[in-house]
């Protein structure tokens, strides 16, 4: 077994391979190193005791070249050939051990090194696992936001669903009450083209019977113009009477004075008038101040509160309405604007049937003044004016215009019948009381209003049912003040 342990190493210098040798302090070893490649390897190994040679084995005499000599050579050579197979052999199994401890270290140096690979990777993951749950976290909080958010858009979107199903609804049935009025619409169109066709048959008959009625007023002017002479001529010899009258009574007063006592002097001084039926009279007896009077109608104690105005042109007039702030509610009944309404010392409306009464005792002139937003004035006057009684309406009558509120009077000519929200006597199939409200001679609604609604500054435009005149500031224009009065023709 020596002798193949030293082959084997013999084998290994032949081979090449690298070794060295150390002495090994237990006597009788050496200890013998080999590389393979990366791998070193080893072993101690005995010393050969028994490797001496025969003769001082066996202590025999040294004998040459006889036949001892050559049958142990020949037997060593076949020792020799056995202990370097066996040695081959253990070679072998020598190589294929290193190879298998070669294989082992190669798996576990792998293994080191996929344990290395696999904790760093473990590492980094870990890493990765930590950022990856930070970024989880804030995405959750992101999405719990996205989520409220959508939340509140999905309650706000369900809302705006709801108010928009109610405005459809409301669209819905504004369009059935459109529809409806459209269908109403187009019965009044036909109605309104069967009253415009009956309108103009009217108005040709209007014209046949106007131009009738100019022949008559022209007959009637003439006739008038007489009387007219015919009064001049009485007056002036009633003015004469009166003179002589007056002379009389002077006389009389002077003798009652002389004969007389006080108390028949006082009862004489009684049967001067104090009562005044307008501005006119009261103008005349002295007081020439704008204010508020009393008039007493003619063989009357009907007894009305007045508002005399004693400046504007010469003065003397009776005001019969006056407006300017809006403070009265014109819209009233027959019997209202019959009595009169209102404040004298505002504004008010006389009182029809009284104008009616004052004016069939004389003749009476008609003065108009207007007022816009814009600080300007015009006025419309007519030289004759009076009313009928309310068997007939109060229809107004007037004659003469002149003024700067338009060129042509608003008033509607030949005369008007008196119309309130109770009363229709317009020639309009509407009611225009109803429809421009107050109380006036519309005749067919026509281009004047001076009771309609007031309408402050700013307000006071497109208003087709407030105060209006035409002919100076357009049909939608509604004024800022207004008055009407009266004084004798002959002031």
């Amino acid at each position: 077994m020596l002798h193949a342990v030293l082959f084997v190493f013999s084998v290994c210098l032949s081979m090449g391979r690298g070794y060295r040798t150390s002495s090994d302090s237990t006597v009788g070893k050496r200890q013998y190193q080999i590389q393979n490649g990366p791998c070193s390897y080893t072993f101690l190994l005995p010393e050969q005791e028994n490797c001496q040679s025969p003769s001082s084995r066996y202590n025999y005499p040294v004998q040459k070249d006889g036949p001892a000599d050559n049958d142990e050579s020949s037997h060593r050579l076949e020792q020799l050939e056995m202990v370097m197979e066996n040695n081959t052999q253990w070679l072998l199994k020598l190589q294929n051990y290193i190879q298998e401890s070669m294989k082992q270290d190669m798996v576990q140096i792998q293994q080191s090194a996929v344990q290395n690979h696999t904790a760093t990777m473990i590492e980094i993951g870990t890493n990765l696992l930590s950022q990856t749950a930070e970024q989880t976290r804030k995405l959750t909080n992101v999405e719990t936001q996205v989520i409220n958010h959508t939340t509140r858009l999905e309650r706000q979107l369900l809302e705006n669903s709801l108010s928009t199903n109610k405005l459809e609804k409301q669209v819905i049935v504004q369009t059935n009450e459109i529809s409806k009025l459209n269908d109403k619409n187009s019965l009044l169109e036909k109605k309104v083209k069967e009253l415009e066709e009956q309108r103009q048959v009217e108005q040709k008959m209007l014209r046949i019977e106007k131009d009738q009625l100019q022949i008559l007023i022209q007959r009637q002017t003439a006739i008038i113009g007489e009387l007219e002479q015919q009064l001049l001529r009485l007056s002036s010899n009633n003015s004469v009477l009166q003179h002589q009258q007056k002379e009389l009574l002077d006389t009389v007063n002077h003798l009652i004075h002389t004969f007389s006592t006080g108390t028949t002097k006082t009862a004489m001084m009684q049967d001067t008038p104090s009562t005044f039926m307008d501005c006119a009279a009261i103008f005349k007896s002295g007081n020439t101040k704008s204010g508020v009077y009393t008039l007493t109608l003619p063989n009357t104690t009907v007894e009305v509160k007045a508002f005399c105005d004693m400046e504007t042109e010469g003065g003397g007039w009776t005001i019969l309405q006056k407006r300017f702030d809006g403070s009265v509610d014109f819209h009233r009944t027959w019997q209202e604007y019959k009595k009169g309404f209102g404040d004298p010392s505002g504004e008010f409306w006389l009182g029809n049937e009284f104008v009616f009464r004052l004016t069939s005792q004389h003749a009476y002139s008609l003065r108009i003044q207007l007022s816009d937003w814009e600080g300007n004035s015009a006025f419309s006057q007519y030289d004759q004016f009076s009313l009928d009684g309310e068997g007939q309406n109060y229809r107004i009558h007037l004659k003469g215009y002149s003024g700067t509120a338009g060129k042509i009077s608003s008033i509607g000519q030949p005369g008007s019948d008196f119309s309130t929200k109770d009363a229709d006597n317009d020639k309009c199939v509407c009611k225009c009381s109803q429809l421009t409200t107050g109380g006036w001679w519309f005749d067919a609604c026509g281009p004047s209003n001076l009771n309609g609604m007031y309408y402050q500054r700013g307000q006071n435009s497109n208003r087709f049912n407030g105060i209006k005149w035409y002919y100076w500031k357009g049909s939608g224009y509604s004024l800022k003040a207004t008055s009407l009065m009266i004084r004798p023709a002959d002031f």
